[in-house]
């Protein structure tokens, strides 16, 4: 496989507009082969879909059905201004849903990177999880507690008030910070340029709205019976290796992937052992289906 940059973003077999909760429309686009088991990626806060660009030019694309697409407020997708859009829980779940019944995916295998782990916990509890096949959390939240952010590392409490205020250059700061710490080794130039891209897209209100809620999945982590891989580098300064640590001791089905000398990006710091893991994944959990 050739070594390139993560800022290029194979292209895509297919793109849709996808109708989420409340109407918003969303952007998302598949890669590989379509007769394999879909695989549905989910960015985190401020991201978008083209930080999956390394994991859609690889193995994975050879074997799966690769979906991935952009949350409400980032990226291609429609940005709705006002504050509730982005903190009610079952906006999140229909968007999820949507994405998945809109293109007709079997049972994918979600895999969600930081704040993508709340967008799973309200899906399931919307939902259930018969739709599913799998939860890989990479990086992954499923809590947020203000004022005490249990879980919640100094990476990102220390940037993201900063990147939700509406002034460019303090934006413009803040994202070079966080950007900085989201990995162990900095970011190659074009990856990094890539990142800040697409975070500014992201209007400071709709950061600031995503923070704003109150969120706990114990419930809906005590409950799963699908496959759950937690993939998380020891040295995230983001999400703290505490969080993928409570989600071991609530999800009874959950089972550890740890990274040393990782932090918040598995899946780029060491894309060759993350598509691995996540390919006999995918594969484990579709024997577990039949």
């Amino acid at each position: 496989m050739p070594d390139r940059a993560s800022a290029v973003l194979a292209e895509p077999s297919a793109t849709y507009d996808v109708r989420g909760g409340g109407g918003v429309r969303l952007h998302a686009r598949e890669w590989g082969n379509r007769q394999g088991r879909p695989v549905l990626f989910i960015h985190g806060w401020s991201a978008s879909h083209v930080c999956w660009a390394r994991q859609m030019e690889g193995r994975l694309a050879q074997e799966f059905r690769l979906v991935a697409f952009d949350n409400r407020g980032h990226g291609m997708s429609e940005k709705p201004m006002d504050p509730e859009s982005y903190r009610d829980p079952q906006l999140w779940a229909d968007d999820l849903a949507a994405v998945i019944d809109q293109l007709g995916l079997d049972r994918p295998v979600l895999v969600a990177w930081s704040y993508g782990g709340f967008i799973v916990t309200d899906y399931v509890r919307a939902y259930g999880e018969d739709r599913i096949g799998g939860v890989n959390l990479v990086g992954g939240a499923v809590m947020l507690t203000p004022p005490t952010f249990d879980h919640i590392g100094p990476g990102f409490l220390e940037n993201a008030p900063d990147a939700s205020l509406p002034d460019l250059a303090t934006n413009i700061a803040a994202i070079r910070r966080f950007l900085g710490v989201c990995t162990v080794e900095p970011l190659a130039p074009d990856d990094w340029s890539a990142a800040l891209g697409w975070n500014m897209v992201v209007p400071p209100e709709v950061r600031g709205a995503l923070i704003s809620r109150e969120i706990d999945g114990d419930d809906v982590l005590s409950r799963l019976s699908v496959p759950v891989l937690v993939t998380h580098g020891r040295s995230d300064t983001i999400v703290l290796p505490s969080m993928a640590e409570h989600v071991l001791d609530v999800c009874k089905t959950a089972r550890p992937s740890w990274y040393d000398g990782v932090g918040h990006m598995p899946f780029s710091e060491d894309q060759p052992r993350f598509d691995r893991e996540l390919a006999e994944f995918v594969e484990e959990s579709a024997r577990e289906m039949s």
